[in-house]
């Protein structure tokens, strides 16, 4: 027995409104972050290697992390700030 809302009171939802916003399959916020401190390191210290090294595994990890969930990043800073009532 579905019931059909009112005029008026449905309205249609882009799919991009829902979805997190991905940077070459990271989280925007992790990709922006690890590219400038790669960019950082490689250019400010002269750590070629190093920088290329930091931003190609930083950015590895966390698409391998966005595949698992998307929302990894919300879901490990809530993780962070709840206390550990069970200590094993």
């Amino acid at each position: 027995m579905a019931t059909t809302p009112p005029d008026g009171f449905e309205v249609p939802l882009h799919r991009a409104l829902t979805e997190p916003i991905f940077i070459a399959g990271a989280p925007r916020a992790v990709a922006i972050v690890n590219g400038t401190l790669a960019a950082a390191i490689a250019l400010g210290l002269r750590l070629w290697i190093a920088g290329a090294v930091l931003g190609l595994l930083g950015h590895s990890l966390a698409v391998w992390g966005a595949r698992i969930d998307a929302e990894f990043l919300e879901v490990f800073s809530r993780h962070l700030k709840h206390k550990s009532y069970l200590d094993a």
